[in-house]
């Protein structure tokens, strides 16, 4: 074990709280710190668009630990603010309320934030959906009747207009690109869920971009599409993707590119390391840097870091793996697609409730899809995870 006495990770979500315990249950006993830029529990973003919005989950129940299981960690807590700075070659910290911190080693899992409109974004009824408090506001604007139009169609918008759906509300969901999802699932399945939101009521606009949220009195009224006409709305989402929060680690020393570059140990400079969102590593079996907005990938990620702080010094090669919920459809994808990858439907039909999807690069499989079919998705995974190990993707 290095010789370390302090160890401080910055942001307390899915990546942060695993390295935590996972240092922990590793034996170290140093101190460890954990700075959290909000003022409560740790919680889990996943049920945000699902369970929470709809209001089958109180708040509580979507935090990642209970008080008593954090109190076991013996963590030393930063609440309620947030790093401004860190100097690499000092191996220090700056807080937002002045406090100056030292580290042995650190962990940067400040996550994403998401993007925002050029305009309109200040508008009462204008939300996005990233924080605890953001889940809130928007399931107390979805009154059954009521209009919402999301802007994007990836996952958070299409999982927030399935439970939106559900609960009553009229959905518009607005995507510049011709067939949701196409980026990472092919085109194919992307339309198959499009199919599947139109089947439940969704109103689904593509091909066409924003110009701006319309509103009157402050409040938000409509979207205006390029084209110049309008989508009258009660609420609107605006779901286009996240940036990873490097800003504050301008002058850091660290490189900062699509998140913050790392090894294939997800270290960015000497004991300094990067989990989660905001990680850029590289993954030595697809040979490439990766960075990836999966939950999975978090916790996993933030054990390897643990480990890494620890000398154990295993490179960081996962399976992507990521789920998504939608009406009562799972679906659930292993590996990454590349654009133009060969997609074959190995078992069921793409038409039916039920299929397992491969994806090929020439003969070689890339990645694989279940769509309602978890149990039987491991002889895929297993095989997936055989061809990267022996096979350059």
């Amino acid at each position: 074990m290095n010789n370390l006495n302090t160890i401080l990770i910055i942001g307390a979500g899915a990546a942060g709280l695993s390295t935590a315990e996972t240092l922990r249950r590793l034996g170290f006993q140093g101190e460890l710190a954990l700075v959290h830029a909000e003022e409560g529990l740790p919680y889990d973003r996943p049920p945000f668009s699902k369970q929470v919005l709809a209001g089958l989950w109180p708040p509580e129940k979507a935090l990642l630990r209970t008080p008593v299981a954090l109190d076991k960690l013996a963590l030393y807590w930063y609440h309620g603010v947030h790093a401004t700075s860190l100097q690499a070659g000092d191996r220090s910290v700056e807080l937002s309320d002045g406090r100056h911190l030292l580290f042995d080693a650190a962990v940067i899992a400040t996550g994403a934030s998401p993007r925002h409109l050029s305009s309109g974004h200040d508008l009462q009824g204008a939300h996005v959906l990233r924080t605890l408090a953001d889940a809130l506001a928007l399931q107390r604007a979805l009154v059954a009747g009521s209009h919402l139009v999301i802007v994007g169609g990836g996952f958070l918008g299409l999982e927030v207009a399935a439970t939106a759906r559900q609960v009553g509300v009229e959905v518009d969901v607005i995507e510049p690109l011709p067939v949701c999802l196409e980026g990472p699932l092919g085109r194919a399945i992307g339309e198959r869920v499009m199919e599947l939101h139109a089947a439940h009521g969704v109103r689904l606009h593509n091909g066409i971009g924003v110009n701006r949220l319309r509103g009157s009195g402050g409040t938000v009224t409509g979207v205006e599409l390029e084209d110049g006409s309008i989508i009258p709305a009660d609420t609107v989402l605006v779901a286009i993707g996240a940036q990873p929060a490097v800003g504050w680690l301008e002058g850091s020393g660290l490189t900062l590119q699509n998140g913050i570059l790392c090894d294939a140990f997800c270290e960015a400079a000497p004991d300094i390391y990067a989990a989660g969102d905001v990680a850029n590593w590289y993954h030595p079996q697809l040979e490439r840097h990766l960075r990836l907005e999966h939950r999975m990938n978090a916790t996993e990620q933030g054990q390897a870091v643990a480990r890494n702080i620890l000398n154990e010094r295993m490179p960081f090669a996962p399976v992507p793996f990521f789920w998504s919920d939608q009406f009562d459809v799972k679906i659930q994808m292993y590996g990454v697609a590349p654009r133009g990858a060969e997609l074959r439907i190995v078992e069921g039909d793409i038409r039916q409730d039920r299929f397992i999807a491969t994806y090929h690069a020439g003969e070689q499989l890339v990645a694989v899809l279940g769509w309602n079919s978890p149990g039987k998705l491991l002889p895929y995974r297993n095989q997936l995870l055989a061809e990267m190990a022996g096979t350059r993707l």
